[in-house]
């Protein structure tokens, strides 16, 4: 079939609510891209999605024979008063999800092992997964901490050489990495599509879909699940009428894209049905920023600005590795045990960490009059959160209402801080710091993989040397320009 043509789009459902205030047409408010000029339908499983199943939980196994096949959870901090961001399927079984509490595992599990995240040992595991995937075929995209995507070449596109590729690969992490680290194994003529099949059957699972078997092959999965699918989109659905797997297939690409507000719907439809959608430029970055939860004497309103501190340090090293400057400043607390308060700055665009501190300070102040109004000058807090926005790569603009030497001074202080990162990723976090900071003992103050974010090894500066020089030399995976022994098209 030439690229140029398409398979007729199937009759949509009429958008039911007649009061939805969603038109179905383009609208003079919507990308004039149409989405059909980058969709190329093909009807090969095209692309290989790999999982990694309960990774966090799959890595401690991998590295602990003894809890290898039993009941595990990870927890973020060394606390009792925490939850399990990671569980293992032998826990899953018994009835704990990511979020239930140490306290209530362990009372359904007397004997859970429990483990304290080790990001930079999940980093690690990252790239010797990669390695071994790239063993078999290159990768196309890291998509996470646990999944990436592989593009296949025409041969491998039928399902029994595209599932025998898949099997070489399992083989490959199983003898050459370890048992512990299963995936589930997706394969679709789009990236979305294979990433829904890697979800039908885990662990461990290897599924293909074609073009044919739609939208039978998803017809029981919940709207809510699929990537692209978010909170706001739902209830656009909903109010749209669009309830059912098969009712999302049928929509026509005009109707999504009016859902959706924007061309993002009309990509979404074509991926669903199988076509070929290239991937669109990456987003820029809107904020850096770090949250943590806090225990013991953080959580009392001086610890806690003392730990929101050296996350704002952390961030503005983060800013300045990036080649970035900053623009806002917000600052957020959780209470216990509930209620959250915040406040938000704007000024002159910097990336200067006195000057961040400066902010950080006076909206800390504005918070603290706030709960002393409310009668909370006594509260605990659970959790505290800041983030830089407002980035740009280029310096502000010169204003005639700020003297030239505010800029100067501002440029050659953030100059200065970026000496200090350089020193203190070479020698460690705490080489050059402010001496408020010194023996605050967070470990790995900042690093919060937030799995669609893999953290680089700069940013371990905090770690013991031996685990930053074991960051440092991982083996990265190659990339599709350095695997020239496969004629990818």
């Amino acid at each position: 079939m030439p690229e140029s043509q398409y398979p007729p789009a199937p009759d949509a459902p009429p958008i039911g609510d007649p009061d939805c205030p969603i038109d179905s047409g383009g609208g003079d408010n919507l990308d004039d891209v149409q989405a059909g000029d980058f969709a190329r339908y093909d009807y090969g499983l095209r692309y290989l999605f790999i999982d990694f199943n309960a990774y966090f939980a799959s890595v401690e196994q991998h590295d602990d024979a003894y809890i290898f096949g039993k009941p595990v959870i990870v927890i973020p901090l060394d606390s009792a008063h925490t939850s399990a961001i990671a569980v293992s399927y032998e826990a899953k079984a018994m009835g704990i999800r990511r979020g239930t509490s140490l306290v209530e595992a362990r009372s359904i599990c007397p004997d859970i092992a429990v483990r304290v995240a080790r990001h930079d040992r999940y980093v690690e595991m990252h790239h010797l997964l990669l390695a071994e995937i790239e063993n078999h075929v290159p990768i196309l995209r890291v998509c996470s901490i646990d999944e990436c995507v592989c593009r296949l070449n025409p041969e491998e596109m039928e399902p029994a050489p595209a599932k025998a590729l898949a099997q070489r690969i399992k083989q490959g992490l199983y003898s050459n990495v370890g048992p512990a680290m299963r995936c589930s194994i997706g394969l679709a003529p789009s990236t979305l599509l294979a990433k829904l099949a890697g979800e039908l059957h885990k662990p461990d699972g290897l599924t293909a879909i074609q073009s044919g078997e739609l939208p039978m092959a998803l017809a029981d999965i919940p709207l809510g699940d699929i990537p692209g699918v978010g909170n706001g989109v739902s209830r656009r659905l909903e109010r749209a009428g669009i309830r059912r797997f098969e009712q999302l297939w049928n929509l026509a690409p005009k109707q999504a894209r009016a859902i959706w507000g924007s061309v993002a719907g009309e990509r979404f439809i074509y991926a669903l049905k199988g076509y070929d959608v290239p991937e669109g430029p990456p987003p820029k970055k809107a904020m850096i920023g770090h949250s943590r939860r806090l225990s013991g004497p953080h959580r009392q309103r001086e610890g806690a600005r003392i730990v929101g501190r050296a996350l704002l340090l952390k961030a503005a090293s983060r800013l300045r590795h990036y080649g970035l400057y900053a623009s806002s400043l917000s600052v957020s607390v959780k209470l216990y045990p509930e209620g959250r308060i915040g406040r938000e700055a704007r000024f002159r665009a910097s990336r200067n960490s006195w000057r961040f501190m400066q902010e950080f300070q006076s909206l800390w102040d504005d918070i603290s009059h706030m709960l002393n109004a409310m009668g909370k000058s006594q509260c605990a807090f659970s959790q505290v959160s800041v983030h830089l926005h407002g980035l740009s790569d280029q310096p502000p603009e010169a204003d005639l209402f700020i003297d030239e030497d505010v800029d100067i001074t501002d440029h050659l202080q953030a100059r200065l801080w970026g000496r200090i990162d350089g020193l203190n990723r070479r020698y460690g976090m705490k080489t050059i710091m402010p001496a408020s900071q010194m023996g605050l003992d967070l470990n790995y103050l900042g690093v919060k993989i937030a799995f669609s974010r893999v953290p680089e090894a700069a940013e371990f500066a905090d770690r013991p040397d031996d685990v930053r020089a074991r960051l440092a030399g991982a083996k990265h995976h190659r990339g599709l320009r350095e695997n020239a022994g496969r004629s990818l098209y």
